[in-house]
């Protein structure tokens, strides 16, 4: 287990295992992941910097501590990367856009410093559409799904999904608007937690859409995502949108038994338009809890068709105050997808605003009454398994409604979610499923999803050839 060329698929928490006995150092896997970038990511293109010096740096640190019997957790000497609209100082942040080439950022965002406080080697900075909202910017290169090139990667923080799925790190930041730490994790065959809204400071990370944005963990399982939001989550001074909930013992529940858990699944809802490989997935996900003691109950989900038919408005508006100060002034500087959004958002009435306002507080608060009978519900990221690039829009169909319904009701919501692999289809391209919980409630999901984790072995399986 000690040779470095046998380390690069390994779940972070095992990583950690191995820097705290001393069985692999932080410089030698620094170095092994640094390699694996150079020779295989020039073709994937997760990353738009890797940070070479300062990652080997931290790593020496890291390394010193631990000899020295300084382990600060199971983050100390792990390589991570984070999505290029997270704050690393002195270093771009591009968001994806072109014309934020030469932003460099002054100080680290509050998820970096935590990251590094917690003695994480941090490799580099991933590749996202262009303000994180659908389309990558044309002048710039999507990164490739590792299982199938021509395969669909994700929205926004397709890059962490496919340095994760890749080994070019062993756990990445991404950030969630309408399904984007949802869409790649699905896509590339990772774990993904997609915190409350306020659980995780946005101090330092660009927006697109204040009140919908989320950032959170892409890991290689539920313990993973547990041990990095454990160290990211909590109030921030620097955020007063942060919640000043008390972040509980995530890395705990991620070893607790599921028995009593209660497993909410609307059958009707969770099945209608859903593709026979994803739903047999869900199936799949429920029976097996159900084997480990959990108790499942019959819900009804709210009717979420007002506020997915809302959310583009909705983010349009708010990524336009996010953008005031170069669009539309900049306008020659935008993709034409980002452009359409702001363009969108401007032109909306406070009246419009109120309704969809109304209309989200509405669905809002019948999903917060399912959680009086359930505890976790049950549901695809995505209608079906990953598509070819060239047939996305054709399966999204009008409006996109197939491929929102089942990730915007949340960031609508606010509501944690958590999003892993739940089988293969029959051409072997990675099938997902979602699980939600009630507001600050995350140790539900780690404890449903670990669970089902440690009985299943999908998660555990990685792009061939790689």
């Amino acid at each position: 287990m000690g040779s470095a060329d046998q380390l690069h698929y390994l779940q972070l928490t095992e990583l950690a295992t191995l820097v705290r006995t001393k069985e692999v150092s932080p410089v030698e896997v620094t170095e092994a992941q640094l390699e694996r970038i150079a020779a295989l990511d020039p073709e994937l293109g997760s990353y738009t910097t890797v940070l070479s010096e300062r990652a080997l740096a931290q790593a020496t640190r890291a390394q010193a501590d631990v000899a020295n019997g300084r382990v600060l957790g199971p983050l100390h000497g792990v390589p991570l990367g984070v999505k290029d609209l997270v704050d690393v100082a002195g270093v771009p942040t591009r968001a994806g856009m072109p014309l934020r080439s030469e932003v460099i950022a002054a100080a680290d965002s509050t998820v970096t410093a935590r990251l590094q406080a917690a003695g994480a080697v941090i490799l580099g900075k991933l590749n996202l559409t262009e303000g994180a909202f659908s389309a990558y910017h044309p002048t710039l290169r999507a990164p490739l799904n590792p299982w199938d090139h021509g395969r669909y990667a994700g929205v926004s923080s397709s890059g962490s999904g496919v340095a994760v799925a890749a080994g070019l790190c062993y756990g990445a930041i991404g950030s969630d608007t309408g399904g984007s730490i949802r869409f790649p994790s699905a896509a590339n065959g990772v774990t993904g937690l997609k915190p409350t809204w306020g659980r995780v400071s946005r101090h330092g990370v660009a927006e697109l859409a204040a009140t919908l944005d989320h950032v959170g963990p892409m890991c290689r399982s539920a313990a993973d995502a547990a041990a990095m939001l454990q160290v990211i989550a909590g109030s921030d001074r620097a955020d007063p949108t942060a919640a000043r909930e008390p972040v509980p013992d995530l890395v705990g529940a991620a070893g607790q038994p599921v028995k009593g858990l209660r497993i909410g699944v609307d059958s009707d809802w969770i099945h209608a338009g859903v593709d026979g490989p994803t739903a047999a997935g869900v199936d799949h996900t429920i029976a097996v809890l159900a084997s480990l003691g959990a108790e499942i109950v019959d819900i009804r989900f709210p009717d979420p068709t007002a506020v997915v038919a809302d959310w583009f408005d909705m983010c349009g508006v708010q990524a336009a105050i996010a953008h005031e100060a170069t669009f539309p002034a900049r306008r020659e500087g935008y993709g034409q997808a980002l452009a359409d959004l702001l363009d969108r958002g401007r032109a909306l009435t406070g009246l419009e605003y109120q309704r969809m306002i109304l209309a989200r507080a509405d669905f809002s608060g019948r999903l917060a009454a399912v959680f009086d009978v359930a505890d976790v519900l049950v549901m695809p990221a995505m209608a079906f398994v990953t598509p070819p690039v060239d047939l996305l829009a054709e399966l999204a169909g009008p409006d996109r409604w197939r491929l929102r319904k089942f990730t915007v009701p949340f960031n609508m919501s606010g509501s944690p979610t958590i999003t892993l692999p739940s089988g293969f289809s029959p051409d072997d391209v990675p099938t997902a499923v979602q699980l939600v919980a009630r507001h600050f409630d995350e140790p539900a999901l780690v404890r449903a999803a670990a669970a089902f984790q440690s009985e299943t072995t999908w998660h555990r399986r990685h792009p061939p050839g790689l």
